[in-house]
């Protein structure tokens, strides 16, 4: 019933590791509050569920990209959104700018035959009169706080060379001067992932890239009635202290036990897909998942921060939901579980029982001939509705009378073997409630984990302990089924060989 890795799979010694440490809370892995209040700015994790509200409002099954562009932003990281046009992007890097005390925005669509002036600006004439090659770069992406960047792969090479050093090293060459850029993070956006390998070092620096696809049929009723009311009134905006204190503090963060297994473990599972993933994106990696914890207030990162992993380590919007259920599995242990085992054997007793209610008396009784007779004639009665009501009465007792008696023995063992797989069945039900219980405890207070992700892990533990308490239920049926037998105490029958259980 556990969600033990499949024999073979990368890590699975590692990962039956993992889950011993996230289940007992003495462990290192167990959140350490108080150590890391004091060092956050003043009602930091309240603020950013306002922010994070605030980016949200209107915006349908979002809940993953709005955090992760905020955080990625709150960890000087840059994210890619992949997905078709007209799904909100563009919408969220603006909101995103809003929470940042004075960032400035810039956007840009590129194509093939975008110019560098369009994202650094016009050359200036009065420099050139001086012989110095410079550009006027006020109001535009060398002056930007956050910026969005539509279809960026189809930017030539001319921009991509100098979008790389401005990206990485948040440095701009203006003529002879390097300059630093006050860039918080910058929101690329495509249709599709680069086909060209020369720009995969561009593609590179994009720590996340994140799908969004359009809304799904469950929201698709609340999209045609969403109105045009203007957006809310933005939550106080993050200031560059509050950052700076953020990448500061993420310093201090451990890297749990638990959370190095399960990386161990991850990195076999991307070798194994063949996925690239530099040195450089584990460190990244690491320091995105300090700052989500350091901003929730815990001096530890553990396993369940490896949420973030899917957008860090998947090449495409295609491998994400690989990556997905590889850390639902491995790392939240939350698959849901049918217990096939228990099926089959509920099922084995349901048609035993079944059988043996149909029996009929022994052959050669004669008393069950007897009243064969007697129930072909009551059957045959008719007339007033009170002889049709005897009839019914006559034909019900006679009906018994015809059923097969059973030893006390034979009731007693049906009933035993029944009770020994409802223990089974208790006994597996057990460990599953107190993972659903202790993943439940680990998930509150978590701000940036998505809400319907945090549902779907606790969801699968909740599927597999319906499941369980379903076939529970089926086996107390067949119990009492097996003990309202027709007993007689003078049959001298032996134990009745046990009921033979569907994949045992």
């Amino acid at each position: 019933m556990g969600g033990a890795a499949p024999s073979g799979a990368p890590g699975q010694q590692t990962m039956a590791t993992i889950g011993a440490m996230s289940s007992d809370p003495t462990s290192t892995a167990a959140p350490a509050l108080q150590a890391t209040r004091a060092e956050l700015p003043e009602h930091l994790p309240t603020r950013l569920l306002a922010h994070l509200h605030a980016l949200e409002d209107g915006l349908l099954e979002r809940a993953t990209a709005t955090r992760l562009v905020l955080l990625a932003a709150l960890a000087g990281e840059h994210v890619l959104l992949l997905g078709p046009p007209g799904t909100a992007k563009s919408e969220l890097a603006r909101r995103l700018h809003r929470a940042f005390d004075g960032a400035r925005y810039f956007e840009r669509l590129l194509t093939r035959f975008s110019t560098p002036e369009e994202l650094f600006g016009p050359l200036s004439l009065k420099a050139l009169e001086d012989d110095r090659y410079e550009r006027l770069i006020d109001g535009y992406l060398p002056t930007a706080g956050i910026a969005f960047l539509d279809e960026v792969f189809k930017a030539n090479s001319a921009i991509l060379n100098a979008l790389l050093t401005l990206l990485n090293e948040r440095e701009f060459d203006n003529g002879a001067q390097r300059l630093r850029v006050p860039l918080v993070s910058v929101v690329g956006a495509s249709n599709e992932p680069p086909a060209d390998e020369s720009l995969l070092a561009f593609h590179d620096r994009f720590l996340l890239r994140v799908p969004v696809a359009p809304v799904g049929d469950a929201s698709f009723a609340a999209l045609l009635q969403l109105g045009d009311a203007p957006l809310p009134a933005a939550p106080a905006p993050l200031t560059a202290a509050d950052r700076a204190a953020v990448l500061a503090g993420r310093e201090r963060v451990a890297l749990g036990d638990d959370a190095l297994a399960a990386l161990a473990a991850l990195r076999g599972f991307v070798a194994q897909q063949g996925w690239p993933m530099s040195d450089r994106r584990w460190r990244q990696l690491v320091a995105l998942m300090r700052c989500a914890a350091h901003t929730e207030g815990r001096a530890q990162v553990d396993a369940l921060d490896l949420w973030l992993v899917p957008y860090v380590v998947s090449p495409d919007a295609d491998a994400t939901p690989r990556a997905v259920d590889w850390v639902a599995a491995q790392v939240a242990q939350a698959l849901p579980q049918d217990a096939p085992w228990l099926t089959h054997a509920v099922e084995a007793f349901e048609k035993q029982l079944e059988i043996e209610l149909q029996l009929p008396a022994e052959d050669g009784d004669a008393t069950g001939a007897n009243e064969a007779g007697k129930l072909a004639v009551a059957r045959a009665l008719g007339g007033s509705e009170g002889s049709n009501a005897m009839a019914r009465f006559v034909s019900s007792t006679l009906e018994d009378r015809q059923r097969r008696r059973f030893s006390p023995v034979h009731v007693a063992a049906r009933a035993a073997q029944v009770d020994e797989v409802a223990a089974r069945a208790r006994a597996a039900r057990a460990p599953v409630q107190a993972a659903l219980d202790t993943l439940a405890q680990r998930l509150a207070g978590r701000v940036w984990l998505p809400p319907e992700l945090a549902a779907r892990w606790c969801g699968a533990h909740r599927h597999t302990l319906a499941v369980l308490d379903g076939l529970l239920a089926r086996l107390a049926v067949c119990r009492a089924g097996f003990a309202a037998l027709p007993v007689d105490a003078a049959l001298a029958t032996g134990t009745p060989p046990p009921v033979r259980l569907g994949g045992e």
